[in-house]
């Protein structure tokens, strides 16, 4: 067999970013995050309650269900990286949790538009989310491998911008295509494709299954061109991974810089992942846009998010990834500032004409920096990460970095929750998100820019 370039190698890596981001920009945020919340709010209302509270709990019982895949994530995690740390290979584990992946999604195409099997739905979102999320890890860790320290930045910008180019094709697709409007025809004008039912929906529940059709196919790339490294000729065991992690989480008492980054990442991407999770949400249930809309409004993001995370990238190289977090948190900080205090009617305490478009045109803003600055985060911190990792126990590094980033992961969509209950309001439920920022902002103070790899 001949020799796979680094080149190559690098860019099968660039693509599971391509195969996997459909996943979060069409499932958690644009269509099908969405979808099941008006489905879902629909359902409430016709068991007679009121419009604000069948809103409130639609984004509740969504909450609750990124809770508990997000634990299920955080504390699996660490031991999972470790195990492949043991062994060597991590090809494997990206395997069956692609598996997850592609057979969480498919099932997606099962819901029931009337809101009968809403269970179902979201177990199989949270089957497919799980294998999404823990395949990542294994990827991420493959990172240090493939490129100095110095060139972390550059390469991971370049991946995050390559995996938000695929996002807005794949959207593109679904919109013009597939996703119905009121009338039934797609943003074009055309009937969906495959002669859907639109009535039923077919087009718009058609994601699912589409998002596992790309992810296979642009799998094929990264399973053909990226490798494992020499595998260590141990058997790894799960209490031998369990006591691995315990090791490496009490050796953070000896580096407090790596210590108060995975805090602060934890705290910050939870935040992150939280505003991803509820933005399309807020757009149905507070602007009550329509899902083309909530499309339209995703692919604006995810051209921003794409050229952003390159641009950022080249920050990285160049400022090193600290300054480039610090700069991304303030920014979406205020854009969260800026959400909770827009409705329909007033923008921070002014009345608002009957049908005025400010909202609209202000929420497409945020749209805009909510991508860009999102992507810019996301690639930085996983570059501040490599400065942190051991080469030669990166998996069970990122695997930390996975459980800092989904140990609390519950916590944003659980603030929401309990925020949209106590408050009645989809809007104000947005809140907890700017201080988990905040708090996530402060404990970078005793992060050192340059890493700690000693």
């Amino acid at each position: 067999m001949s020799e796979i370039s680094a080149r190559k190698r690098i860019w099968g890596w660039f693509f599971f970013d391509w195969a996997s981001q459909p996943f979060h920009t069409l499932l958690v945020t644009f269509v099908f995050g969405p979808f099941f919340a008006a489905t879902a709010a629909e359902y409430y209302l016709g068991q007679g309650l009121e419009s604000e509270a069948a809103k409130a709990q639609a984004q509740s019982i969504w909450s609750l269900c990124l809770t508990i895949t997000g634990l299920m994530i955080g504390f699996g995690a660490p031991i999972l990286g470790a195990l492949a740390d043991i062994s060597g290979r991590r090809i494997p584990w990206v395997t069956g949790f692609s598996l997850m992946y592609v057979v969480g999604a498919a099932g997606l195409w099962f819901m029931d538009p009337n809101g009968s099997n809403m269970v179902w739905m979201l177990v199989s979102f949270g089957f497919g989310f799980i294998g999404a999320e823990y395949a990542l890890i294994f990827v991420n860790a493959q990172l240090p491998s493939l490129t100095t320290s110095a060139d972390a930045g550059k390469l991971s910008g370049s991946g995050f911008a390559f995996g938000y180019l695929g996002g807005v094709i794949s959207l593109f697709v679904m919109l013009l295509l597939f996703v119905e409007q009121g009338n039934g025809k797609t943003l074009i004008g055309l009937d969906p494709l495959f002669g859907f039912d639109a009535e039923a929906r077919e087009g718009t529940r058609f994601v699912g299954p589409f998002v596992a059709l790309w992810f296979a196919l642009f799998m094929v790339p990264y399973f053909l061109w990226t490798r494992d490294g020499d595998r260590t000729g141990q058997r790894g065991s799960f209490g031998a991974a369990i006591a691995l992690v315990v090791q490496s989480i009490k050796n953070l008492r000896h580096r407090a810089s790596l210590a108060s980054y995975l805090g602060s990442s934890m705290l910050y991407r939870d935040a992150l992942n939280g505003l991803y999770a509820f933005g399309g949400v807020y757009a149905g249930l507070v602007l009550d846009w329509s899902i083309t809309s909530i499309g339209i409004f995703g692919i604006i993001a995810a051209i921003s998010a794409a050229l952003f995370s390159w641009l950022g990238g080249r920050a990285d190289q160049r400022f090193g990834p600290k300054p480039v977090i610090i700069l991304a948190i303030l920014i979406l900080m205020l854009v969260c500032l800026t959400i909770v205090n827009m409705t329909r009617e007033s923008f921070f305490g002014f009345s608002l004409g009957a049908g005025s478009s400010l909202p609209d045109a202000v929420f497409f803003g945020c749209g805009v920096l909510i991508g860009g600055f999102g992507g810019i985060l996301q690639a930085a911190s996983r570059t501040l990460m490599v400065r942190h990792t051991n080469p030669d126990l990166a998996t069970e590094s990122f695997g930390l970095y996975g459980l800092s980033g989904r140990a609390t992961a519950f916590l944003a969509p659980a603030l929401i929750g309990v925020a949209t209950t106590l408050t009645g309001s989809a809007r104000l439920g947005i809140t907890p998100v700017i201080g988990l920022f905040l708090l996530g902002l402060i404990l970078l103070i005793w992060v050192r820019a340059e890493g700690d790899q000693d």
